[in-house]
């Protein structure tokens, strides 16, 4: 039996967000829950679907984005994949006593590692 991988997509802008959801579309092991297109919507999407990855918009890859701090302290079993496509980057969040992240290849197989978990890493964690 496969495992899922629960998916919430809340990038922004659109075309971003669509093209994300087409990556992870036919990957049998991996479930897409939500879409949140407002950033008012985020928090209590996040707590009705307890995804296991977020995926959001990074502004800027050397800062973390605010509602990480705020995610990951609520639901510190979830984990966020911030995506910045104008700066070619993505980082990968999780918890644990700290925040960790690392830089993930900014690819089709980076953003699929990263969703699949520890020993299948594309510039990621083991």
């Amino acid at each position: 039996m496969i495992r899922h991988v629960r998916v919430l997509v809340a990038n922004r802008p659109r075309l971003i967000r669509e093209l994300i959801l087409a990556t992870i579309a036919d990957q049998p092991d991996i479930e897409v829950v939500g879409e949140v297109k407002n950033e008012a919507d985020l928090l209590p999407t996040v707590e009705e679907q307890r995804p296991d990855f977020l995926i959001v918009a990074l502004d800027s890859p050397e800062s973390r984005p605010p509602v990480c701090d705020i995610l990951l302290s609520k639901f510190p079993d979830m984990k966020i994949l911030a995506v910045a496509p104008e700066h070619n980057s993505s980082v990968f969040y999780w918890a644990s006593i700290d925040i960790h992240s690392f830089d993930v290849e900014a690819s089709e197989e980076g953003l699929l590692g990263v969703l699949r978990g520890p020993g299948r890493r594309a510039g990621g964690y083991q």
